[in-house]
């Protein structure tokens, strides 16, 4: 390590809910099975799209409590979930920490899209007396990062990052740095969003982004697959506690693994379509290696934006193969999830963290013929046995934003 890497952080707790299942358990092994979650949703029905990838048996009023179940929209109750479980994993006590040391950072991309549907179609059927007093603290996704820091008596830096589908590890990235200019001890971050909705599936649809395999949607979303057409749309949340690592081992603290790199840039190039040539991401992959102090060659592992989209999985595949070469397994989860959105980010660094922690790989679920045009290493079929001391994890957003995470061993 040179003197000017700064140290790592660790990470100690992990919460997931994802449409693989409710729970970090849950949501890994319904990952390494490989099997996609996408299902026909009866909420879009007569759609252009009427699939999707939701969280199964998720009861707000069993998750988050009676009363929040009726004033926090779908994305905050799904991240309050895996908040919770992440905390508990680390073993830290809201109880009895130091609250204003305590951050939250969360990346959010659409915020309460089902409840502003939901309230303007209330306005217009029945007239402005009918919307809800809480709309606007049900909608704005800031609410998201202060309900965190209710419910968890979290009283330090309390932020919301909106990079688009980089959100999440943006949010974490920006989490780092609390962590080393001193700001925090401790910071819940992470992502959560619940975009299923009619009018943003509907928006996504007129812009060509999602798949219309409609006739079989288990096998709709396939990333670096040859007959790739376009993303599934998911929901969920993932959240990580992150310590500097001198705390958490004084503490005694699990370490699942340590994040210890982090680099944004901007592709500068068009509103929704990467680079293709993949010069941004390049950028970020170069700047978040340079930060772990790590050298390409050491990267084992990727845990891929891969959207299952022509355009972003080629330019992707463009980058990683110009900065690291072919010698990484890649994955991808969203061919299981669906594409979670401000969300993917940092279920994805979640994910990443247990691939590390596990020594597997999981597969890329309806990967049956690689695009002859992508020349990485990508895992398909079934989990790889593989020790991965480094890995990487890859978040892309519209207006080209790109953030990228290393993360190394406990």
């Amino acid at each position: 390590m040179t003197a000017r890497t700064p140290p790592a952080t660790a990470v100690t707790g992990i919460g997931l809910v994802t449409a693989a299942g409710i729970g970090a358990d849950a949501t890994w092994q319904g990952v390494c099975a490989g099997r996609s979650a996408a299902a026909r949703n009866p909420l879009l029905a007569g759609l252009p799209v009427d699939i999707s990838c939701t969280v199964p048996g998720f009861s707000p009023r069993e998750h988050v409590g009676r009363r929040s179940s009726l004033t926090h929209d779908r994305f905050i109750q799904l991240s309050i979930t895996a908040a919770r479980e992440a905390v508990a994993d680390s073993g830290l006590d809201p109880k009895t920490w130091d609250g204003a040391r305590v951050g939250v950072v969360v990346g959010c991309g659409l915020g309460g899209v089902a409840t502003w549907e939901t309230q303007h179609q209330r306005m217009l059927r029945q007239g402005p007396q009918a919307v809800s007093a809480l709309l606007i603290p049900m909608l704005v996704p800031n609410m998201v990062a202060g309900h965190l820091a209710m419910d968890l008596r979290a009283k330090g830096p309390n932020l919301v990052t909106a990079t688009a589908c980089a959100s999440g590890a943006t949010a974490i990235g920006t989490a780092l740095q609390l962590l080393r200019d001193g700001s925090c001890d401790v910071v819940i971050a992470g992502g959560g969003e619940a975009g299923v909705s009619p009018l943003m599936v509907t928006g996504f649809a007129q812009m060509g982004a999602l798949s219309t395999r409609l006739d079989e949607p288990s096998a709709a979303s396939r990333p670096f697959d040859a007959d790739r057409d376009g993303f599934v749309i998911g929901e969920g949340s993932g959240m990580l506690v992150l310590e500097r690592e001198a705390d958490a081992r004084a503490r005694g603290a699990h370490v699942r693994a340590k994040v210890a790199g982090y680099g944004a840039s901007a592709d500068a190039h068009h509103m929704t379509a990467p680079d293709p040539e993949g010069t941004g991401v390049v950028q970020a992959l170069r700047m978040a290696l340079a930060a772990a102090d790590v050298m390409p060659d050491e990267v084992e592992h990727v845990n891929a934006h891969g959207t299952s989209t022509p355009l972003n999985d080629a330019a992707e595949a463009r980058a990683l193969r110009k900065v690291l070469g072919q010698g990484a397994a890649v994955t991808s989860a969203k061919g299981v999830i669906g594409h979670t959105l401000g969300a993917a980010g940092a279920i994805e660094a979640a994910l990443t963290v247990l691939t590390v922690e596990h020594g597997t790989v999981p597969p890329t679920a309806n990967l049956q013929r690689l695009d002859p045009g992508i020349e990485l290493d990508v895992v398909a079929g079934s989990p790889r046995r593989c020790g991965v001391e480094v890995a990487v994890t890859n978040s892309f957003g519209f207006g080209g934003q790109n953030a990228v995470l290393v993360l190394t061993a406990a």
